[in-house]
């Protein structure tokens, strides 16, 4: 079975969607997307969705609307009829052709997750393949770790052109670790991470801050370390007290600091200047504003010199 990397279109046609719906897509552990998709239908085409190629992978599906009476089907028939409640997460595998009929609104959001990329999790931790999911013939789920990671995506998903692309690698690699714990039955301890060594560390904030606007993936700044992207970023956690992706809005403050004290600059050119998609962006994390329940971290040292973390 080949890899799809399903998202966008296959989901377009799924779902006999008029418009291709926006994807957040990482590369896991063994190189394979993991995707996130929003598909919303409020005057859908009824009947009975398209089918989907079997593939050893899972769509882990967060239902945002409630969907009373959902007809759904598992190898050409009729397995189970669930009141889907939003704020649930269902399991589907993609090697059953999961079907639904359509016949009222609805809204998800859907994880696109390979095997390979829960096996990849499981050999990090030294533990065995991951097997079968607990997928239950269509049961959900009260699942708050997959709720809060759609929901923390949704803005990106929504705005896929101003998504910080190291935070969407830092919550696509929690939900595969999530799902196969949850549901694959990862329960290997996790390994310990020392931190990364100074010259590790010196090299991973440069490569940061050389762009603000956060478009390089946690794959490529890991790979230049030579580590997995799961050993980095708790690496890199370790050292300063956040993950990569908090550490650089952390970078964008302080930036943006340095820059309000320049005469002449409007808030949308510091904005831009310091790393954020645009001025509305820079008024919610900018100076003076904190995120609602962060604390601050303590300030730490890249290479010898200050990481300025303070905002």
């Amino acid at each position: 079975m080949t890899q799809s990397g399903f998202h966008g279109q296959a989901f377009k046609d799924l779902l006999h969607l008029q418009d291709t719906p926006s994807s957040l897509i990482t590369r896991s552990m063994r190189g394979v997307e993991v995707t996130a998709t929003e598909t919303r239908d409020d005057n859908p085409v009824p009947g009975l969705c398209g089918a989907i190629a079997p593939e050893d992978a899972y769509l882990v599906s967060l239902k945002l609307r409630d969907y009373p009476d959902c007809e759904y089907w598992e190898h050409g028939k009729c397995v189970a009829k669930p009141n889907i409640r939003a704020g649930t997460t269902y399991l589907y595998d993609m090697k059953c052709d999961p079907r639904f009929v359509i016949e009222k609104p609805f809204h998800s959001v859907h994880f696109y997750v390979p095997a390979l990329a829960l096996n990849g999790v499981a050999e990090r931790f030294g533990a065995r393949r991951v097997g079968q999911l607990d997928c239950q013939f269509g049961n959900g789920f009260d699942d708050a770790a997959v709720h809060h990671i759609g929901a923390a995506l949704l803005q990106g998903l929504r705005r896929p052109s101003e998504a910080n692309q190291l935070f969407v690698d830092h919550m696509m690699l929690a939900l595969t670790a999530h799902v196969a714990r949850a549901y694959g039955g990862l329960r290997n301890a996790e390994p310990v991470y020392r931190g990364l060594a100074p010259w590790q560390m010196k090299r991973a904030c440069e490569r940061l801050q050389s762009d603000l606007s956060g478009k390089f993936t946690l794959q490529e700044i890991a790979a230049e370390l030579g580590l997995s992207v799961s050993h980095f970023s708790r690496a890199f956690r370790a050292s300063v007290g956040l993950p990569p992706h908090q550490w650089l809005l952390r970078q964008r403050v302080d930036t943006a600091k340095q820059l309000m004290t320049v005469r002449g600059l409007s808030l949308a050119e510091i904005a831009i200047s310091a790393g954020f998609a645009n001025q509305s962006h820079f008024t919610v994390f900018g100076p003076g504003r904190r995120q609602p329940g962060r604390v601050a971290p303590r300030s730490t040292r890249c290479g010898g010199k200050p990481c300025a973390l303070r905002s």
